[in-house]
């Protein structure tokens, strides 16, 4: 049997990994090949079908069945399926591509299919949000000295476009999921306390780090504001408030349309209540008028006043 240096936590508490464990010493020579393999990729091997298993391997197809027999299933399907439990979370998302795509469908229906599913999303995202819990979420933005958000994986692209639809209205808006990534987001939570926020972005399939990260926040006693999918989410615990996203997707893990949403709708609610919002927006878009483009081609200068293309020239 192939010895590890560690035993993995699946290996301790699945129970295919027991079977395999109790059966190892009477399978056959290609049987124990397979366990072997299975012990070596078994998050892979959840995912194979008979035939991939039997060719990565390198036995037949009835060699392959038979040895989910020798574990005491009832052939390989049952094997598969006890193997997919132990990792039911994450292979969601794999066996609902493995349905969809198994089932023919135009690229127009597809497309459509996924605009109702956001729709639906976002239907019930707008039905789950509780009105106290929306006022809290913006009063702790409003109220925080500095505001992190903590997102990684998909998570960190919706925590940019948050910090920078709120960065016109708060003191400080942070994104901790640029260059350094995890480690370097712990650096920057060593000196938070309950004056600042962390903002924590987790969506199925959750990052372990955002969750570490948004627990290290709530030991330093700083507020935490989640937008998550759902209350079993691994951060409703670490939160002060929460606010939820329905996030299900027909072909990948989540659909970050109604993510996207919610944040957008936050920030609006933040930008209502800020004190002088406007001019903050005003002050913004003069800082950044000359980068925009002008139909008529001309380019504002520095000021804000408008300089033809020709003028501009010159002054080159």
């Amino acid at each position: 049997m192939v010895q590890h240096s560690a035993i993995t936590a699946w290996q301790r508490e699945s129970a295919v990994a027991a079977r395999i464990g109790k059966a190892y010493p009477e399978l056959s020579k290609a049987h124990r090949k397979a366990a072997d393999y299975v012990l070596a990729n078994v998050f892979h091997t959840a995912t194979m079908t008979i035939d991939e298993l039997a060719d990565a391997v390198g036995v037949s197809l009835a060699t392959a069945n038979r040895f989910a027999h020798a574990l005491g299933f009832d052939g390989y399907p049952a094997f598969r399926a006890a193997l997919v439990l132990d990792f039911a979370s994450s292979l969601a998302p794999v066996e609902k591509l493995r349905d969809q795509v198994l089932r023919p469908a135009s690229s127009a229906e597809i497309m459509a299919a996924a605009l109702r599913a956001d729709m639906q999303n976002l239907e019930a995202t707008q039905r789950a949000l509780s009105p106290a819990h929306c006022d809290r979420a913006v009063s702790m933005i409003i109220n925080a000295d500095r505001i992190f958000i903590l997102g990684f994986g998909a998570s960190a692209f919706l925590a940019g476009i948050m910090a920078h639809a709120l960065e016109p209205y708060c003191r400080t808006v942070l994104s901790v999921a640029g260059p350094g990534g995890p480690s370097q987001a712990a650096r920057q939570f060593f000196k938070l306390d309950q004056r600042d926020l962390v903002i924590a972005l987790a969506f199925p399939r959750y990052v372990t780090d955002t969750v570490t990260l948004a627990g290290r926040a709530k030991e330093r006693a700083a507020p935490v504001l989640a937008l998550t999918d759902a209350p079993t989410s691994p951060l409703v615990p670490l939160a002060d408030v929460t606010l939820y996203a329905q996030t299900e997707r027909l072909l990948s893990p989540t659909s970050d349309a109604a993510a996207l949403a919610l944040i957008q709708a936050v920030c609006d609610a933040v930008a209502h209540r800020a004190n002088r919002s406007v001019h903050a927006a005003s002050k913004m878009t003069e800082a950044v008028l000359p980068w925009l483009h002008h139909p008529d081609g001309r380019t504002p200068d520095k000021a804000g006043k408008p300089v033809s293309k020709k003028s501009a020239a010159k002054a080159k």
